[in-house]
């Protein structure tokens, strides 16, 4: 029980952080600006790339090397697998992304429905926090599997915060949009609070799964790290440039990595 308890505290909290960002739809009167949204998105980029790298493919590989293994081959195996699964998914599930330059202009993707806007809307973030919530689960759930080690505890919990803290403005950044597109300021917060529950739910998820196949643990880390390196590529980077050239997406995306970074060589 105890990496479960781990894992639903890091993706509780990670929750609890989309949930305090949601909030902001009632302090914020006006609608926010371009700029401010490239920079949450480019933020959490930078979060996710230095999250993939120092938190799990690094892992993935000391992982398999300590077995007596090729340690690039389940990291590389795992990562492709993670990019194959959020490319299904993106094409299977009705979603939409903000378009900030032209939020008349913005097309949605996976299957056709009838579903609203704003469901769309939601659905595209509720997309990107499934690998978010796996990579915390998983790194928990290797840090139960060397109990003895803190050190491995502590780079969990590293994870954990970062994740928690770009989801402050990406809960921001989703509420916002929803009351520009008609919802009150209550349904907006309900439904950007809402996008980040899957986290925990994946989180506990993955801890399970990895308690019966621990051997393919390196498989799992490197799995959530393609998955969210295919966000950050696919989704995150463009829609911080989307518009007329600015610096605010790349220097949001540069932040999101020192500060990342930071956290899992300090505390890791």
């Amino acid at each position: 029980m105890t990496p479960l308890l781990w894992a639903a505290g890091g993706t509780g909290f990670t929750f609890l952080m989309t949930t305090l960002g949601s909030a902001m739809v009632f302090l914020f009167r006006k609608e926010i600006t371009p700029a401010i949204q490239k920079i949450f998105l480019g933020f959490a980029a930078g979060v996710m790339i230095a999250a993939s790298v120092w938190s799990l493919l690094i892992p993935a590989i000391e992982e398999a090397q300590s077995a007596g293994n090729i340690g690039w081959i389940p990291a590389a195996g795992g990562f492709l697998l993670g990019v194959i699964f959020l490319i299904t998914l993106d094409s299977l599930l009705p979603h939409l992304h903000p378009d900030y330059a032209n939020q008349a202009a913005a097309q949605a993707e996976g299957i056709t429905s009838s579903w609203k806007r704003t469901t769309l809307l939601v659905m595209a973030v509720t997309l990107h926090n499934i690998p978010e919530g796996m990579a915390v689960g998983l790194s928990f759930a290797l840090a139960a599997q060397y109990g003895d080690n803190p050190a491995l505890y502590t780079s969990a919990m590293a994870l954990a915060m970062g994740i928690g803290i770009q989801n402050f403005p990406e809960g921001a950044a989703i509420s916002l949009p929803l009351k520009q597109e008609g919802l009150t300021a209550k349904k907006a917060f309900l439904s950007g609070s809402m996008s980040g529950v899957v986290e925990p739910i994946f989180g506990i998820l993955t801890v399970l799964i990895a308690g019966f196949i621990q051997p393919f643990m390196p498989w799992l880390l490197s799995f959530a790290a393609g998955a969210m390196m295919y966000v950050v590529v696919e989704e995150l980077i463009p829609e911080a440039h989307l518009g007329e050239h600015s610096n605010a997406g790349t220097l949001g995306v540069m932040a999101g990595f020192l500060i990342m970074m930071i956290l899992d060589v300090a505390l890791g």
